[in-house]
Formats: structure tokens, C-alpha cells, sequence
């Protein structure tokens, strides 16, 4: 009898650290429009420590032994989440970029096995709740099936799924650009923002 093929969790769960971390990097570079759209509006936070710690990230993945005081990017991370009393919208995607690229460094500094999974559901979730504010749909379930078929959440599958096959492949240092090149998303976010608009 066949086996079941393994579900996108198994398979994120089943790739090794390091590719995991590329696929977390990746996913955390289409957060970043999100915090960066953010800052500019409110003028708290800044986007580039997200973006400083996040290219250290990808040296890191991309320079076997590159030199990296992880714990100190962590601090100089906590020191751009927005403002605690900050419920809106765009503080929460802020903060689900800030989260994810610290999940990064969690994995760099020792054991964070649940990290990928937590960054993938993080990014699924930013969308769920975007697709929520934008359609303002009453009934659960109407709204439901509105998420599941919404364009905005066939992006992010399609997205994670080719992440997760490109992080499967052995990864070289081209192999890592490649990732990174998809996970830039032509400086669109998982909700389809962009600091151009």
C-alpha cells in the first residue's frame, strides 16, 4: 500500500536547519514591506535594524562561518517592535515580522524547533486577518470560504510552497540567492502592499 504523502508541516519540519532557515528568512523578507509601510506611517520603529539583521541572516546561510554575534542583533531586533499600547492593524504585521526574524535567531543561538512552523503560520495568519479587515464579512462561515478561495491566501500557498521546494533543493550560495531573490517578492508583502503604492 502507497504511503501518504507527507503534509507541507512534515515536509517544513523534515528539511535541515539550515534549510529551514532560509525558508524562514525568505518568508520574514515578504513581512518586511509590512513593518517598513508601518514605520513610514507612524514613524515608530525602524526598518533598517529589520532590514541589518535580516542581510546578516542571509550572509550567515550564504558564508559558511561568517563571524555573527547573534544574541546582540536579537537586542538591537527587540529595540524596533512597535509600541506595546499600539492595537492597530499595522503594528500587529510590524510585529509579525519582528517575531519571525527572531524566531530566525532563536534557531541560530540554539534549540527553536517549532521556529518554522511558527514563521509560516505567522505569515498565513497576517493574511487571514488582512483578508478579515478588508472584507468585513459577518457570518463565520461565509467568511471562512471567503479566506480559503480569497486570491491573497493562493498567493501565500503558492508562495510558501515554492519556498519550501527551493529550500528542499541542496543548497549553494546561488541556490541561496535564488531564495532570497524569491523571497524579496519584487518588494511586494504577504498581503500585496508595497512601499510603491
Amino acid at each position: 500500500m502507497a504511503s501518504k504523502p507527507l503534509g507541507f508541516y512534515q515536509r517544513l519540519q523534515q528539511l535541515p536547519l539550515h534549510a529551514q532557515q532560509a525558508f524562514m528568512a525568505a518568508l520574514c523578507e515578504r513581512l518586511l514591506p509590512n513593518y517598513a509601510l508601518y514605520a513610514q506611517t507612524t514613524g515608530h520603529g525602524d526598518v533598517h535594524t529589520l532590514r541589518a539583521v535580516l542581510d546578516l541572516v542571509w550572509e550567515h546561510l550564504s558564508v559558511r562561518g561568517a563571524n555573527i554575534d547573534f544574541a546582540r542583533q536579537a537586542e538591537k531586533l527587540a529595540e524596533s517592535v512597535p509600541p506595546e499600547d499600539d492595537d492597530s492593524f499595522g503594528a500587529r504585521r510590524a510585529l509579525d515580522a519582528v517575531v519571525s526574524i527572531s524566531s530566525i535567531l532563536d534557531t541560530l543561538q540554539g534549540e527553536a524547533p517549532e521556529a518554522v512552523l511558527d514563521v509560516s503560520r505567522t505569515s498565513r495568519a497576517g493574511v487571514r486577518a488582512f483578508i478579515e479587515l478588508t472584507e468585513g464579512e459577518e457570518d463565520a462561515q461565509t467568511l471562512a470560504l471567503l479566506i480559503r478561495d480569497h486570491p491573497l491566501t493562493e498567493d501565500e500557498n503558492n508562495f510558501q510552497d515554492a519556498v519550501l521546494a527551493a529550500a528542499a533543493e541542496p543548497l549553494d550560495k546561488n541556490a541561496i540567492k535564488a531564495i532570497r531573490q524569491l523571497g524579496r517578492n519584487d518588494g511586494i508583502s504577504n498581503l500585496g502592499l508595497s512601499l510603491e503604492d
